[in-house]
């Protein structure tokens, strides 16, 4: 199984800084997946290649419960493409060996990081099962120019035809960290198998890896479904957090993939993101230095906030202390150096009860929490952020529930979410956003989140409390 990344970018052997490995040495990594080998067969300023090859012991996979699936005696796990193929186990040897390239950090280089490269990524023998030119499918809409070699079943019997497997070639301008998420996400999704245990974590993996791409692919539950196995309560909770307005199924019905994902494929913007884009244009126009995400779950604001330099503090609360490690992991805190951890702070804490942590502060974030909080719990929230923290700005985003009407899969009368307590029209949030404005100093300035409907408004509403000059 053989993965190569070719950079042809100025000085292009600097390659080896964003995925810390010399290009003078080959080196070797005992993985949970096998034996991998990292070397470059070539390393100049004008072109440089980096090559992974992993080595698998079929049958000592089969010994490991965490390989062995059901039945580790039956012959289909003794005679498989297991040491073949580039599938998900070549996936898993991206992510272990190339952990800190897919963060899109570099001390060392940061431009470099952060910059898009022209690179072509070759993948031998990748299984393509199930769907026509799926891999084209799958990595034209994030950028790349695909070729798919078929490989034959037997090249001395023509007529035998095409095996379900290709030689790839992607070539285009990406970050490095993109292109090796994009990839880890992808060749499972490929081969429509994982040959492991899909753990609890998948779910927290997928969004990940699939961050700033993911939720507006054309084919995202395709992608979702086969990732995960087809195991409908990840898939569910997966597509409700890359789209929280989506119906409590996320779109994921009884049809095959291609009847699943037809309906997406004329997708406009995920929600989830313009609302994060709404809330970091609004901490811009603040000129926010100081800043903490109030319910943070996973950290998916968390990454957008840490990539802007002016903002010199982070923190991010939640109940939820599963959440903050799934945080913790999405932000790469493990791999950070001392300056980004610094930066960041992850704190257990609730939006209802007075954290002295959090005073101080130049803004407040309560994206999309507010509904989860029992009506009577809301003086407490008050009290908490307004009255206790006291920032000096407060950024609010809430559902309308005005536009429900306008997703057709939504029953009447059903909330965006099976955790929302309430949710509001425009009139009900521009009433408790006045009176929460008047009863702790502040003056409130209120926003559009995605497309205006003439008579039913925006299915996101975002409002701006700065304090009052007294």
């Amino acid at each position: 199984m053989l993965v190569t990344i070719t950079s042809t970018a100025p000085s292009a052997a600097d390659l080896g800084h964003l995925v810390r490995k010399h290009p003078a040495r080959a080196q070797s990594f005992d993985l949970s997946v096998g034996r991998a080998h990292v070397f470059y067969p070539e390393a100049t300023d004008e072109r440089c290649t980096i090559a992974l090859l992993l080595e698998v012991d079929a049958i000592a996979l089969v010994r490991q419960k965490r390989f062995g699936g059901g039945d580790s005696a039956s012959l289909s796990q003794y005679v498989n493409d297991r040491p073949y193929a580039s599938s998900s186990m070549v996936a898993v040897a991206i992510g272990q060996v190339f952990r800190s390239a897919m963060t899109g950090r570099s001390d060392s280089h940061p431009e470099l990081a952060a910059a898009a490269l022209p690179l072509t990524i070759t993948v031998a023998a990748a299984p393509s099962r199930g769907l026509e030119q799926l891999a084209t499918r799958l990595f034209t809409p994030l950028g790349w120019t695909v070729v798919e070699r078929a490989i034959p079943l037997d090249p001395t019997i023509p007529a035998w035809g095409d095996s379900r497997y290709v030689d790839l070639e992607l070539t285009g301008d990406l970050r490095l960290a993109d292109a090796l998420r994009q990839l880890y996400v992808l060749l499972p999704v490929l081969d429509d198998a994982k040959h492991y245990w899909v753990s609890d974590d998948e779910v927290g993996k997928l969004l990940r890896a699939g961050e700033g791409w993911l939720a507006d692919h054309p084919d995202r539950d395709l992608i979702t479904k086969r990732y995960l196995a087809h195991q409908s309560r990840m898939v569910t909770d997966a597509q409700s957090q890359l789209d929280p307005e989506a119906p409590a199924d996320g779109g994921a019905g009884e049809g095959g993939d291609d009847a699943v994902t037809a309906s997406r494929t004329k997708r406009a913007p995920a929600l989830a993101g313009l609302r994060a884009e709404a809330v970091l244009q609004a901490l811009a126009d603040l000129r926010v230095r100081s800043v903490a995400d109030v319910g943070c779950g996973e950290g998916a604001l968390l990454t957008r906030l840490l990539a802007d330099p002016l903002v010199t503090s982070v923190i991010g609360t939640d109940v939820s202390a599963r959440a903050l490690a799934s945080a913790w992991q999405r932000l790469g805190l493990r791999d950070a150096s001392d300056r980004v951890r610094e930066r960041v702070q992850l704190l257990q804490s609730s939006a209802t009860y007075a954290d002295t942590r959090l005073r101080g502060l130049d803004a407040i974030v309560l994206m999309e929490v507010v509904e989860h909080i029992d009506a009577e719990r809301l003086d407490a929230l008050e009290a908490s952020i307004f009255g206790a923290a006291a920032p000096e700005a407060v950024i609010v985003t809430t559902p309308n529930r005005e536009y429900n009407g306008l997703y057709p899969s939504l029953p009447a009368g059903s909330f965006r979410h099976p955790d929302h307590r309430f949710e509001w029209d425009r009139q009900e949030f521009a009433t408790w956003c006045t009176t929460a404005a008047e009863r702790y100093g502040y003056r409130v300035e209120h926003r559009t989140v995605g497309d205006v409907d003439p008579q039913l408004g925006s299915p996101t509403q975002l409002a701006i409390f700065r304090k009052a000059i007294s």
